[in-house]
């Protein structure tokens, strides 16, 4: 099948022809083979007789060079003001992303902002309240301990107005916590008076009431109580021990701190844990979930992020204290394993040999120490 002629693959073909074939004489005789050479003198006299057809395509031919070459200059032009216009389009789609970046994290900025604000407000109604209810009850005081005590307490509020914002950013959403904390849920299941420890948001608590468990959350954060109240939840502002203390011995089916232990001292750790024992009925479990400094990039990354950690808890550390307490049946769960797709990679090059296999068991040493999981939690139950 001849292609079209319109076919720019086979337009330089034919021009070529037009170029070769226009004369009707044929090839130069400089050129021709014998046989045409024989017939020459027969194709001079035609010639002589054709001689007006052979200007005819002599200029026909050098008319479609001409339309050939102009075209090719135009479509050349219209190529290059094309390619500048795709280039200049990529330029503005460049700026544009980012503009939309930059938005985005303003975004992000005002958002935080907002719900520190909104959280300030709630403490300081809050603060407001408190400072009234006392006022009515209470005699008045020129003592300076009283106004310096009014104002630690506000400060405190404003830091606990700001932690709120500080997890909304880089803890994750509610609806990220919930769904982180649901596998937790099962170990609790048919208890009932289960204790949260650092409750937060009420992302477990509200887990707890959906799935059937009766329970309670405590926390020194007083912005991070009001958002639990204003779910409806069961949560108290209460320093850990005092409370504990203050419970019946075996009057908690349960006990789940997430992200707490971190923010105690050791000394203060190995009380909570003895008390702990002691108000946990036969049976019920303990969990106590942390960041895992095991891994070095959990540690760099979220451990030294947040000021209010005082110290990293290794997995060994957390699951000896449990035991040595008297909790039997302690498990290490570790759990959000680093993404695999951004660990260091091994490389496949079997032409490499010797160094091939070494340079991949260090990255798989360094990958062991710096990318494993970023958080674990310990789980024990009382005896």
């Amino acid at each position: 099948m001849t292609p079209p002629a319109d076919d720019p693959e086979n337009v330089g073909e034919l021009i070529e022809r037009l170029n070769t074939g226009w004369r009707i004489a044929g090839p130069d005789a400089a050129r021709a083979s014998l046989k045409q050479r024989l017939i020459m003198p027969l194709r001079t006299a035609m010639t002589r007789l054709l001689r007006t057809q052979e200007t005819f395509n002599s200029l026909v031919v050098q008319y479609v060079n001409h339309q050939h070459h102009t075209i090719s200059e135009e479509h050349q032009a219209l190529t290059s003001e094309l390619h500048r216009y795709r280039e200049a389009l990529q330029a503005r789609e460049r700026r544009m992303d980012a503009a939309m970046q930059a938005l985005l994290a303003q975004n992000g900025e005002l958002k935080t902002a907002l719900g520190v604000l909104q959280a300030q407000v709630r403490s300081d109604r809050s603060s407001r309240a408190d400072r009234a209810s006392r006022s009515e009850n209470a005699e008045p005081s020129n003592d300076s301990h009283v106004s310096n005590a009014a104002n630690v307490a506000h400060d405190s509020n404003a830091l606990s107005s700001s932690y709120v914002g500080f997890e909304d950013q880089f803890r994750g959403s509610a609806d990220a916590i919930r769904s982180r904390l649901l596998e937790y849920v099962p170990i609790f299941t048919g208890a009932s008076d289960v204790l949260d420890v650092g409750c937060g948001r009420g992302e477990f608590l509200r887990l707890l009431a959906e799935h059937g468990v009766s329970a309670r959350g405590i926390d020194l954060n007083q912005a991070m109580v009001d958002v639990c109240r204003d779910q409806g939840l069961n949560a108290t502002v209460a320093d850990l021990l005092p409370y504990l203390r203050s419970l019946p011995d075996g009057s908690l089916g349960g006990l789940f701190a997430a992200q707490v232990v971190e923010h105690l001292q050791p000394g203060y750790l190995t009380h909570f844990l003895d008390v702990a024992f002691e108000k946990l009925r036969p049976g019920a479990a303990i969990v106590l979930e942390t960041i895992n400094p095991a891994c070095w990039f959990a540690f760099f990354e979220s451990y030294v992020r947040d000021i209010t950690h005082v110290r990293p808890l290794h997995p060994d550390t957390l699951k000896f204290l449990l035991v040595a307490t008297g909790f039997q049946q302690v498990t290490i769960r570790y759990r959000a394993p680093y993404p695999d797709h951004e660990k260091l990679q091994r490389v496949a090059s079997p032409g490499f040999g010797d160094a091939a296999e070494t340079l991949n068991a260090n990255v798989d040493k360094l990958n062991s120490l710096l990318f494993t999981y970023l958080d674990y939690a310990a789980v024990g139950r009382r005896p």
